[in-house]
């Protein structure tokens, strides 16, 4: 099996905590390259990668001829025009959600994606976890019947953290942004369907950023209804409600963080049934999907799904 060499563009504190060590621990990966202007970054990721080159510019990692993917990590507004470096420069690139801040923004980079015949694609690390495959089968076999509601709840409180990016218009930060992508996204995945209307929105904004945003909408058969929230406590949580049973999982964004990845399921009936996936690791999990993606294997997220979930983004926030 020939091995994938990664460089990561920037030292960005999830690249060291989360996807560093994915690429590391992914099954035909080498975390070969990182570029930082601050080399005492790069300490923390020569633990888990200890041959790691060290590049002190983006360009400069870009052109080294030896890397064949790169994920992007920067603050939201630089992952779009760094992504269509990559491929200029002959990379692979996965790109941290959000893809683009706009439509037109993911428009510009599907049409680069297609002219290079490279990959592109953003880091919806979600699709590639079981428990939200399992969802998906549950939802569109019918085993919960008609569905008819979709709760999804996403939170965090990060409002003493007034320097973090997402507190920052200018770099486009807010909630939806940054976890409006998963409760947004992950129904789109789960039913496969659209969208038919936004029903009503009701957004809180500090310094000109989302901090709080309850969102109703249409699809097709069902209502769905989502909170996403850097102002409250903690918690995540989606519910599918059909007329013969529910479906809910309890960590369904970020497990081995917030909690167990677990779906619980119950009947009209009374009876339910549990399923546990307590050592999966959605990160990995994701570098080994776009490795494969790369050698022709279709990718369960691509561009043209980001853009979906990004049109429902921006029809929130214009």
């Amino acid at each position: 099996m020939s091995t994938t060499r990664w460089g990561i563009l920037g030292a960005a504190k999830f690249a060291r905590e989360h996807m560093g060590p994915a690429i590391a621990a992914a099954e035909g990966a080498e975390l070969a390259a990182l570029a930082t202007s601050a080399p005492e970054r790069a300490v923390p990721f020569q633990k888990f990668a200890p041959n790691l080159a060290i590049y002190y510019t983006y360009d400069e990692l870009l052109a080294d001829p030896t890397i064949d993917a790169i994920y992007i990590p920067l603050p939201n507004d630089m992952h779009q025009p760094w992504a269509l470096k990559c491929l200029a420069a002959g990379k692979a690139v996965l790109i941290e959600k959000p893809v683009g801040m706009d439509v037109a923004e993911i428009d510009e980079l599907i049409a680069v994606r297609d002219a290079s015949g490279l990959l592109a694609a953003e880091a919806y690390m979600i699709v590639h976890h079981p428990q939200w495959l399992k969802m998906r089968d549950l939802v569109q076999s019918g085993t919960l019947g008609d569905l008819r509601r979709v709760s999804s709840t996403f939170s965090y409180d990060n409002r003493a953290d007034v320097d973090n990016i997402r507190q920052q218009a200018e770099r486009g930060g807010g909630g939806l942004r940054d976890i409006g992508v998963y409760t947004f996204g992950s129904v789109r995945f789960a039913t496969g369907q659209e969208p038919a209307r936004i029903i009503s929105k009701q957004l809180t904004l500090e310094n000109g950023v989302d901090v709080h945003a309850q969102v109703t909408a249409e699809f097709d058969g069902f209502t769905y209804d989502s909170t996403t929230s850097m102002r409250m406590t903690p918690w995540q949580c989606v519910e599918f409600h059909g007329e013969t049973a529910i479906a809910r999982l309890t960590a369904p964004f970020n497990p081995l963080v917030f909690g167990e990845a677990r779906l619980d399921l119950v009947q009209s009936d009374g009876s339910s049934e549990v399923f546990r996936w307590p050592r999966e690791n959605h990160y990995v999990l994701q570098v080994e999907a776009f490795q494969r993606a790369m050698k022709g294997e279709a990718y369960a997220c691509p561009l043209e799904f980001s853009r979906g979930t990004q049109a429902m983004i921006d029809e929130v926030l214009g």
